[in-house]
C-alpha cells in the first residue's frame, strides 16, 4: 500500500547500521582487530579458524568432524580452458602465542601468494609447504608448525574436469611449545583462472531464474568479485531487496481509497490499459524467442514462457472482466465504493490506496462476488511476498462482498470463514479484520444499508475464548470479575484506536464484550461488534470469522453450527438473544441463553442467503500429511451441506508462501481448479506487478560456527548483537561516527535494533536460549529482558508479548531484548520493530524458512544469522550454496505430501462426516432432536432407504474412484453396516446417538496429528 511516511535519510541510515552491524558480529567471532587475549583464543573465537588435520583424523565423529572443526578451507571450480591451468592462490592466517598463563598474543603468519601450475601428470599436487613452514616458524619462534596448499585434479559425474584447491593445516595437534596449533583469521583467494559455472542440480531448469554456481566451498562460503577472484569467506551472505510496486515508466494511475470512492472505473481502465501495454511489450512471442537464444534456453524453457504468457493474458482477461462488472452491475458498483471509503477509514493514515498488484487482485475477483456460480469451482491463490499487503487485499474484497450481501437482502449472517492453521491465531490479524469492519459499519450506518450491523467473531476456542458461558459455572464465570479481562483479543479500539478498551459480561444479553471507554468515541460504553464466545458467535453469525482450522471438526457434534452453512431454525424472540437451533433439554425453543423462555420467530431474510460467501484459508501450504489429509475431507463436507441448504458452495481464497504443487493440493484439498494472482514476472525479480528496488529489504548471514557448541555461538551472537546495539544508547556520537550516521538517528535505530528474536526449531533449543540470557550475557550493560512466544506459552502472555513490542516503554531497560520463539510466531506476527533474527538451524521445511525470517524486515532492512547445525547433511548442503538457496526462495519449497486416498484417514473421519449430516440436515427435517437413540431409530425407520442414500451421499461427497477408493467405498459402506445395527440394536453402555457410532467423531482436527497416518504418494 502506498505509504506517506517514506524517510530516504532514515532507510540509508537503517541499511548502514545492519552492514555496521554485520562486520562487527564476523569480526567479533573471526578475532579481526584484536590482538591479545587473557582467554585461550580457542574459547573466543569460532569463524576463521582451522585446526589441524592430526585432530580431525582422531576426532570420534568421523566424516562430520571436518565440519565441526575443520582442518582445511578449499573450493572447487570448473577450469574453462585446457590444462595446464595457471592461476594464483593468496592464503593469509594468524597464530595466537601463549605468553604466560593469563597472556595470549596473535601474531600474523601468512600472507603468501603463490603462483600454481597444474597438469595432468598427478591428480594431487602439493604447493607451499617450505614456505609456510618457514613463515608459521618466524611467526610463532618455534618449530613444527606446517601448512600446504592441496591442488586435486579429477572428472566429475557428468565428466567435466574440476579443480579442488584447498588450504590444509598440517600442524601437530600436540606441542610442548605451543598451547594452541590452529590457525585463526584463515582466507583464501584464487586468481587468474577462467571457470565455467556449476549448474544448481537441485533445481530444474527456468526462463526465469539463472542457476550458475562459481564455484563451490568447502568449509567455508564463496565470493566472486567483479574480476573473477574467488574467495573463501566465513559466512555466505545473500541479500533480498524490497519491492517496488510500480515498475514502468509511465505514472500510476490514481488508486487512493479516495478516489476510487468517488469513481473506480477512470483508474481501472487505465491500470488494466498499462498492464495490457507491458505485457504485449515483454511477454510478446518475439521477445521470449529472442531471450530464448540469447540466455540459451532449452526448449521446455521456451514453452514454460510462452505458458506464463498465457496465464498473464488470462490475468488481463480477468481484469477487464471486472472493469466491466463496475460498469454494468449497480450494485457491485456501489459496494466497490463503499469499500474503499472504510479501507480509507481503517488505514487511520497509515497508508491512503492500493499497491497495483491489489487493486488488480480486486478487480480480478469481482466475478467470485457478481458471478458466483461460474467462479466456486476455482481456488484464487495470492501468492506475494509476507509484508506485501495480502491480508489488506482479502479484506478489500470481503468488505466488497459483506456490501453487496446487505444491498442483495442479506441482512444477517457469515460472509466469511477465515481459517488459520493449527497454531496460536495471530492477534493483530484479528485486530486488522476488526478495523475493517468497523470502518464498514460506520460506512453502513452513515449510508443507512439495512440489515445487522458488521461484525466480527473470534472462533478459536477454550484455551484462549471460552466456547460458552453456563449458569451454572462450570465453565466460565459468569460472576468472576477477573473472568471477562481474560478473553480480551483486540488491543486497541477499532472505531477510535485508542486503547481504551475493557471487558463485561453483559447479563440481560448473556454477551462477554469488549467495550471502548474512550468518552469521545462513537461507541463509546457500547459493546463493540466482536464476539469470542463460540455459543455468541452461534447466536449472532458475526459478517466475518476468523478462527483456527481445527474447529471445523466441531460440526459433528454441535448443531449450532449450522449458520456455517445455512441458515439457523429461527430467531428468538428477546432482544438481544439472537438466532435459534436445535431444540434440546436445556435449550427447550433452541436459544443458547441460558433459561430463556422466548418464542421462536421467523428468520429475517431468505434461508438460502444464510450460506457464507467465501472460505479464506491462511497458509495454505500448511495444510499437508494427515492435517490435510483429513481437512480435504471437511472441505468436502462444508461443501456438501452449503449445496444442500441454500444450493451453492463458497468460494475458496487462500494465501501461500509457496507455488510448488498448488494446483494438486488444491484439487485434493477442495477438489477444485486452482489459480495465481499474481503471475510471476518473465525474469526474477522483475514483473509488471512488482520488481525488486535497491532498497536492502533482509541480509542473510550464512553461520557455521568452528569448534564450539551451537549453544556456544547464539550466546555469542546475542551478546554481540546487544552490546552493539547499546553502544548507540551509551556513547551516541562515537557510534553514529563509525556507522556514518546522523547521531540524531541513534534513538531510531536503538527502537529498530534493540529487540533480537531467536527463532528455533526445537524447544530445546528454545530452552538452551532462555538459560542463556539468565547465565551468559552478565557482560552485557545493564538488565537482558526476555519474552517467549512458542506453543508453550499462554493467549494472555502472548497478548501481553505483542503490545509490548508494538508499543516499547520509552526506557530502553525496560523494553524487550531478546523473544525466544518457534514456529508459532512463523506466521501473522507483523511487527515493524523486529529486524534481527538468529535463527538455530535451518527449519526442516523451505516454507518455514521463508515465513519465519519474514517476520523481521517488514518495513526496515534487517539482518538475520542463520547458524547452520553443519552435522546435518541438509544445512551442510544449503551452506555450500546458500546465495542460491536464498535467491531460488520458492522453487526449494518441497512438494506438499498430502492424499485424499487414505483409508486411515477416512476412518477417523467418517463419524464427523455422517453426524454433521445428521444434526445439520436430517434433524431440522424431523423438527425434533435426534440426539437420543429412540427418536434417531424411528426418523430413520420411517425415512425410506436412509442408509442407501447417505452412504451415496458420502460416496458422491469424497468422489471415490478409482482403485484404491474402490477400497474406500467399501470401507464406508461397513461403517454404516455397523451403524445400522447398532440403531436397530444399541450396545448396552449406549445413551446417545452419538453412542452408536462405529468410530467417534474427532473433536478437533487436532486430533489426527498422533493417530491419522497417510496412504498414498507424495505431490509431484
Amino acid at each position: 500500500m502506498s505509504s506517506v511516511t517514506d524517510n530516504d535519510e532514515a532507510y540509508e541510515a537503517a541499511e548502514k547500521f545492519v552492514t555496521w552491524l554485520q562486520n562487527r558480529l564476523i569480526e567479533s567471532a573471526r578475532g579481526d582487530h584484536i590482538h591479545n587475549l587473557s582467554v585461550e583464543p580457542s574459547g573466543r573465537f569460532w569463524l576463521g579458524r582451522v585446526a589441524p588435520e592430526e585432530m580431525v583424523a582422531q576426532s570420534p565423529y568421523g566424516d562430520k568432524a571436518d565440519r565441526l572443526e575443520p582442518c582445511a578451507i578449499g573450493m572447487k571450480v570448473l577450469p574453462k580452458e585446457a590444462p595446464p591451468w595457471n592461476f594464483n592462490v593468496t592464503v593469509k592466517a594468524a597464530i595466537w602465542v601463549r605468553l604466560d598463563k593469563e597472556q595470549w598474543e596473535k601474531r600474523p603468519a601468512l600472507n603468501e601468494t603463490l603462483h600454481i601450475s597444474v597438469s595432468k601428470v598427478s591428480n594431487v599436487q602439493i604447493f607451499g609447504t617450505d614456505i609456510f613452514t618457514k613463515k608459521l616458524e618466524d611467526a610463532s619462534g618455534v618449530t613444527g608448525l606446517s601448512a600446504e596448499l592441496s591442488v586435486e585434479w579429477g572428472l566429475n559425474l557428468k565428466g567435466q574436469e574440476e579443480v579442488f584447491i584447498s588450504f590444509v593445516n598440517k600442524s601437530p595437534e600436540k606441542m610442548k611449545e605451543m598451547k594452541d596449533t590452529r590457525f585463526y583469521e584463515t582466507s583464501m583467494e584464487i586468481s587468474g583462472i577462467k571457470t565455467s559455472p556449476y549448474q544448481l542440480e537441485t533445481l530444474h531448469d527456468s526462463f526465469r531464474y539463472d542457476r550458475d554456481i562459481h564455484a563451490y566451498g568447502h568449509n567455508c562460503g564463496i565470493h566472486v568479485d567483479g574480476n573473477g577472484n574467488i574467495s573463501a569467506i566465513d559466512t555466505p551472505v545473500s541479500s533480498k531487496f524490497r519491492p517496488k510496486y510500480w515498475n514502468i515508466n509511465d505514472d500510476p494511475p490514481d488508486m487512493r481509497f479516495s478516489t476510487l470512492a468517488e469513481n473506480p472505473l477512470a483508474s481501472s481502465k487505465s491500470l488494466y490499459a498499462l498492464a495490457k501495454e507491458w505485457g504485449e511489450e515483454h511477454w510478446n512471442k518475439k521477445t521470449l524467442e529472442k531471450r530464448a537464444h540469447k540466455e540459451a534456453w532449452s526448449d521446455e524453457m521456451l514453452s514454460e514462457s510462452h505458458k506464463s504468457a498465457e496465464a498473464f493474458a488470462v490475468e488481463l482477461d480477468r481484469i477487464n472482466k471486472g472493469i466491466n462488472i463496475l460498469e454494468t452491475n449497480e450494485l457491485l458498483r456501489k459496494s466497490f465504493v463503499y469499500m474503499n471509503k472504510a479501507m480509507l477509514i481503517a488505514a487511520a493514515g497509515k497508508y491512503d490506496g492500493w499497491r497495483p498488484f491489489q487493486f488488480g487482485f480486486l478487480l480480478a475477483n469481482l466475478a467470485c462476488i457478481a458471478e458466483p456460480e461460474n467462479e466456486s469451482d476455482i481456488v484464487d491463490i495470492v501468492w506475494f511476498a509476507t509484508g506485501g499487503g495480502k491480508t489488506e487485499t482479502y479484506l478489500g474484497l470481503l468488505l466488497t462482498a459483506a456490501f453487496y450481501d446487505r444491498l442483495r437482502g442479506k441482512k444477517s449472517g457469515i460472509t466469511a470463514w477465515s481459517r488459520f492453521p493449527l497454531r496460536m491465531l495471530s492477534l493483530q490479524q484479528t485486530q486488522r479484520f476488526a478495523d475493517a469492519l468497523a470502518a464498514a459499519e460506520q460506512i453502513r450506518s452513515k449510508e443507512k444499508i439495512e440489515g445487522d450491523q458488521f461484525s466480527l467473531g473470534f472462533f478459536v476456542g477454550a484455551n484462549s475464548t471460552p466456547n460458552k458461558v453456563e449458569a451454572d459455572h462450570k465453565t466460565w464465570d459468569s460472576d468472576d470479575p477477573n473472568m471477562p479481562k481474560k478473553a480480551k483479543v483486540l488491543s486497541y479500539c477499532p472505531f477510535c484506536k485508542a486503547d481504551s478498551i475493557s471487558m463485561d459480561f453483559n447479563l440481560r444479553h448473556w454477551q462477554l464484550v469488549h467495550k471502548c471507554t474512550n468518552s469521545e468515541c462513537s461507541w463509546n460504553d457500547k459493546a463493540l461488534p466482536i464476539f469470542v464466545v463460540d455459543d455468541e458467535i452461534y447466536r449472532f453469525l458475526p459478517t466475518v470469522i476468523v478462527g483456527t482450522l481445527d474447529k471445523a471438526a466441531l460440526i459433528a457434534m454441535q448443531a449450532s453450527m449450522r449458520g456455517f452453512v445455512g441458515a439457523p431454525w429461527g430467531k428468538c424472540s428477546k432482544d438481544g438473544h439472537g438466532f435459534t437451533y436445535a431444540i434440546r433439554s436445556k435449550k427447550p425453543n433452541g436459544c443458547l441463553v441460558p433459561d430463556c423462555n422466548g418464542t421462536v420467530e421467523a428468520l429475517p431474510n431468505d434461508p438460502e442467503l444464510f450460506g457464507p460467501s467465501f472460505r479464506l484459508q491462511d497458509e495454505l501450504h500448511l495444510l499437508r500429511d494427515s492435517l490435510g489429509a483429513v481437512d480435504a475431507f471437511y472441505e468436502s463436507l462444508f461443501d456438501n451441506l452449503e449445496q444442500e441448504l441454500c444450493g451453492y458452495k463458497p468460494k475458496i481464497l487462500a494465501s501461500s508462501a509457496t507455488l510448488s504443487g498448488y494446483e494438486k493440493q488444491s484439487q485434493v484439498l477442495y477438489s477444485r481448479q486452482a489459480r495465481v494472482f499474481p503471475e510471476p514476472g518473465p525474469a526474477y525479480g522483475q514483473g509488471f506487478w512488482t520488481a525488486d528496488s535497491e532498497e536492502l529489504m533482509r541480509k542473510f548471514i550464512a553461520i557455521s560456527p568452528k569448534g564450539v557448541t551451537l549453544e556456544f555461538a547464539v550466546d555469542r551472537l546475542l551478546t554481540e548483537l546487544q552490546k552493539y546495539v547499546r553502544q548507540l544508547l551509551i556513547e551516541p556520537e562515537k557510534t553514529c561516527s563509525e556507522i556514518g550516521v546522523d547521531p540524531k538517528l541513534a534513538p531510531f535505530l536503538l527502537d529498530l535494533y534493540g529487540t533480537n528474536v531467536v527463532y528455533g526449531n526445537t524447544l530445546r533449543d528454545l530452552d538452551a536460549v532462555m538459560r542463556s540470557t539468565e547465565t551468559q550475557l552478565g557482560d552485557i550493560e545493564g538488565t537482558v529482558n526476555v519474552a517467549q512466544l512458542t506453543g508453550k506459552t499462554d493467549f494472555e502472555e502472548i497478548r501481553r508479548t505483542l503490545d509490548r513490542l508494538e508499543h516499547p516503554e520509552e526506557d530502553f531497560f525496560e523494553r524487550l531484548h531478546v523473544i525466544p520463539a518457534s514456529s508459532m510466531m512463523s506466521h501473522g506476527v507483523d511487527i515493524d520493530r523486529l529486524n534481527t533474527m538468529i535463527m538455530i538451524g535451518l527449519p526442516l521445511g523451505t516454507a518455514e524458512f521463508i515465513q519465519s525470517t519474514a517476520r523481521v524486515g517488514r518495513k526496515w532492512p534487517a539482518l538475520v544469522l542463520v547458524v547452520h547445525k553443519i552435522s546435518r547433511e541438509r544445512d551442510a548442503s544449503i551452506y555450500r550454496s546458500f546465495d542460491k538457496f536464498i535467491e531460488h526462495g520458492d522453487r526449494f519449497v518441497e512438494p506438499i505430501p498430502i492424499t485424499r486416498n487414505s483409508r486411515r484417514v477416512l476412518e477417523r473421519t467418517i463419524a464427523g462426516l455422517e453426524f454433521a449430516r445428521l444434526l445439520m440436515i436430517h434433524e431440522p427435517q424431523a423438527d425434533t432432536p435426534l440426539t437420543m437413540i429412540p427418536k434417531l431409530r424411528e426418523y430413520i425407520n420411517k425415512t425410506d432407504g436412509f442408509f442407501a442414500d447417505e452412504i451415496d451421499v458420502i460416496c458422491d461427497m469424497l468422489k471415490t474412484n478409482g482403485e484404491l477408493n474402490t477400497l474406500m467405498k467399501d470401507d464406508i459402506e461397513k461403517w454404516f453396516r455397523l451403524l445400522e445395527r447398532n440403531v436397530d440394536d444399541p450396545p448396552t453402555d449406549s445413551r446417545f446417538a452419538s453412542d452408536l457410532s462405529p468410530h467417534k467423531a474427532m473433536r478437533s482436527l487436532r486430533d489426527v496429528e498422533e493417530q491419522a497416518k497417510i496412504v498414498g504418494s507424495e505431490l509431484k
